[in-house]
């Protein structure tokens, strides 16, 4: 790419935020590129390594003013938003929006757009395949150059299609399953994706066009399955095919066994009732493919788990806001003044210093669990899985480290004051919104640190009240029960340090 860092090139990346932008930003600037990112909230970016790098526009898709002033100056544009959890008219939105884009690009002279869409076959679609094709379509009429990247189901480190195969294998060792299980697919891995993504900046200006792009492997989605058990180290599954299992009750069987939330499994289930392969590769004759060629199916499993091992996650599909999940930040102290709020406050005096007990806060959630009655923890999981919502196994992205806007469990990382303050917005369905906050200072008069663990609850309406007032028995156990096992972990570390010392 000397010749994007030769030209430099202004570049704007929609969905930066997301699974795919996220990872993209970063090698657009490694080729070269200025880049701009178009988001909603600049908080999202806030612990990114790359946000100094880049210039930030903030606004929405559904407002055209702020979109036209994103494309100002602009030369490639990379259309990377798509309304996967969206319920009821998501169609309708995502016309609107990509309407709106393509309009804004024409009248700012942006000379190529680019677009990443999915595989799909002729004939009927579902809905969210019948999206994105029609988004693509939009794109290409627009007046501006596009690259239309039609992708099957892509494979890396925190790609949803990876984590749900990942989760079927390893949690069932027998697998009933719906017929779709006997279909075909292309997997393509992610790092393909991101090198056709960054070429497509230097197409020719002729060039209108979709493009489909898949791995060099087509499989029926049973053997995706049990390539990733070989490479996991785990036995080959049996698989049963099952007509009786329709889409629907497939994608609630995908919600309760895995972290993927019903919201999104829907729409990937109704997307696999169909082959979807390469049926053209024309892509080759404008773009090589990459040193050393496509990467196979089973290589790409083997460098996921690779990367998961390593803690060396990008992106993960977590990073995106759940569609319905409370957005409003968590209001300051005085502002709460005629609302009602709900508050449960514990302090304790720790003899760890304040940089141990912190690891500890950093660290909760996802394998080390929430450090008071796991049992309890499970359950409200699994309640908030039976009725749609994320659940309690979506994990996190990193064992050690979080960031602003990580995903941990049902939760998501609202704020985060490195070594002092970790604040926590729920993602589970409540009737009402709901934050818990965690920060340690240290004492200098005893060597050790204070502990302040706060969960504030805003009841939406009757629902809520009568919500926080069930659950008020449990709190006794529940969060006295986390205050005092994570300043006891933190102690019993400094003591195993200590030790190991000697």
């Amino acid at each position: 790419m000397a010749e994007a860092a030769q030209t430099g090139k202004r570049v704007l990346v929609t969905g930066a935020t997301g699974y795919i932008g996220g990872r993209l930003v970063p090698r657009l600037l490694e080729a070269g590129y200025r880049v701009r990112v178009f988001v909603r909230s600049p908080l999202k970016l806030t612990d990114v390594p790359w946000i100094d790098d880049v210039e930030i526009a903030t606004g929405d898709l559904a407002d055209p003013r702020s979109v036209a002033k994103a494309v100002e100056g602009i030369d490639v544009l990379y259309y990377l938003v798509h309304s996967m959890g969206a319920k009821g008219e998501f169609e309708q939105t995502e016309r609107s929006a990509a309407t709106t884009v393509a309009t804004a690009a024409k009248a700012a002279g942006v000379s190529r757009i680019v677009y990443l869409g999915g595989l799909h076959p002729d004939g009927e679609l579902s809905p969210h395949l019948r999206s994105r094709a029609e988004v693509g379509r939009i794109l290409l009429d627009s007046g501006v150059p596009t690259a239309a990247l039609q992708a099957g189901v892509v494979i890396g480190s925190g790609s949803t299609s990876f984590e749900m195969v990942r989760h079927l294998t390893d949690v069932l060792p027998y697998m009933p399953a719906p017929k779709w299980v006997r279909n075909f697919i292309q997997p393509i891995a992610i790092r393909d994706v991101l090198y056709y993504l960054v070429e497509c900046a230097e197409l020719p200006d002729d060039v209108n066009r979709s493009f489909d792009i898949g791995g060099p492997n087509v499989l029926r989605y049973g053997q995706m399955m049990n390539g990733y058990a070989l490479e996991a180290g785990l036995k080959q599954r049996p698989i049963a095919s099952l007509p009786v299992l329709t889409p629907w009750l497939a994608s609630q069987w995908v919600n309760l066994v895995t972290p993927i939330p019903r919201a999104l499994a829907v729409p990937i289930i109704a997307s696999l009732q169909y082959d979807c392969v390469v049926h053209e590769h024309d892509i080759e004759n404008f773009i090589p493919d990459p040193e050393g060629g496509l990467t196979p199916y089973r290589r790409s499993v083997r460098l996921a788990l690779g990367k998961m091992r390593d803690g060396a996650v990008e992106t993960s599909w977590q990073d995106s806001a759940v569609r319905g999940a409370p957005s409003d930040r968590l209001p300051s102290d005085p502002e709460w003044t005629g609302h009602t709020v709900y508050t449960d406050l514990r302090e304790l005096h720790s003899t760890a210093p304040a940089d141990q007990v912190w690891r500890v806060i950093e660290g909760i959630g996802g394998d080390n669990g929430w450090y008071s009655f796991p049992l309890a923890w499970a359950v409200r999981g699994w309640m908030d899985k039976v009725v749609g919502g994320v659940g309690l196994r979506r994990g996190r992205r990193n064992a050690a480290h979080l960031n602003a806007g990580d995903a941990l469990d049902f939760w998501r990382v609202e704020e985060l004051d490195r070594g002092r303050f970790l604040r926590l917005r729920a993602e589970m369905k409540v009737p009402g919104g709901a934050w818990l906050e965690l920060s340690v200072t240290p004492n200098a008069a005893s060597g050790g640190s204070n502990y302040r663990q706060r969960a504030v609850f805003f009841p939406q309406g009757l629902g809520g009240r009568l919500y926080w007032f069930s659950i008020l028995p449990f709190h006794g156990v529940i969060f006295a029960g986390m205050a005092s096992k994570i300043t006891q972990t933190a102690e019993a570390q400094v003591l195993a340090d200590a030790r190991g010392g000697r």
